[in-house]
């Protein structure tokens, strides 16, 4: 990452950052409210799908959702929420402490409605379409810059368990959400909402970095 792309004011050293922390409680609200009406908020504030699969009939697309998605989770899953905020806090606390709260908001947000906009045209071309939710498309975008930012840092692997240099490890995770995302399995995750999280983070950066500093 280029330098002059970071604040010149980074934030404090505060085990969460302002900005991790207002997305936390934010997603932690949305969770709570999916638990009253899990109908009426999937409806209005999921990602809908452009196109609707045979048999089946979704409420239709509304630009809103394309930033809205990305503070909801599958209340199915405790774990969903649990694993993105988790991951939201060790990758980016530093990620926003280089950057300074606005420029990682900002960064943030764009990987999130990326990763939207990559899904909905992943579902366009494969001929599917299901409701996307889930912080994902942002923490991947995250990933990505923490690996530019930090690129021979070690990172723990969960399975298997054994460390590796951060560069190696995005590159890897990369790799295997493409193949997954080609391989055309419904395994229920948004594997092509991953990569337009960090292949729009990837852009902004580089366009960051193109700009001279004011």
């Amino acid at each position: 990452m280029n330098q002059h792309i970071y604040s010149r004011r980074p934030t404090g050293n505060s085990a969460i950052p302002d900005v991790i922390f207002m997305l936390m409680i934010a997603n932690g609200l949305v969770y709570a409210l999916q638990q009253f009406a899990p109908g009426l908020m999937s409806s209005l504030f999921a990602l809908q799908p452009l196109i609707d699969p045979p048999g089946y009939q979704f409420p239709p697309f509304m630009p809103w959702q394309l930033v809205t998605y990305g503070f909801m989770h599958d209340t199915r899953s405790l774990m969903h929420i649990i694993f993105n905020m988790l991951m939201l806090w060790m990758f980016g606390r530093d990620i926003e402490r280089l950057m300074g709260m606005r420029r990682f908001f900002t960064y943030y947000m764009v990987c999130v409605v990326g990763a939207g906009l990559v899904q909905l045209l992943a579902g366009v071309i494969q001929g599917w379409g299901v409701p996307t939710v889930g912080a994902s498309g942002g923490v991947f975008g995250l990933l990505l810059a923490y690996g530019m930012a930090f690129p021979d840092r070690r990172v723990m692997l969960m399975f298997p368990p054994i460390p590796m240099k951060a560069k190696y490890f995005v590159i890897m995770l990369g790799i295997f959400e493409l193949s997954i995302g080609l391989s055309g399995s419904n395994n229920g995750i948004a594997n092509f909402a991953h990569l337009g999280g960090m292949l729009f983070g990837y852009a902004l950066i580089k366009y960051w970095g193109r700009r001279r500093p004011s």
